[in-house]
């Protein structure tokens, strides 16, 4: 993997740790019901996100 590919990888996992902030953030403000179960997905598929891109970077490292 190149020093681009790694950058790269690093970059898209610092998005995903912004956007999880960004609905943690939001979740301790919002009241509606219908919001925070829309953010709490949102998260969900941020973290999902973050992991695989971390399990590929580590797959990566290892092989």
């Amino acid at each position: 993997m190149t020093q681009k590919e790694l950058l790269y990888f690093e970059d898209a996992i610092g998005h995903e740790t912004s956007i999880i902030k960004i609905c943690d953030n939001m979740l301790e403000k919002l009241s509606d019901e219908k919001l925070i179960s829309f953010i709490e997905n949102e998260k969900q598929e941020h973290t999902n996100l973050k992991t695989q891109l971390m399990d590929m970077l580590g797959d990566k490292a290892n092989g």
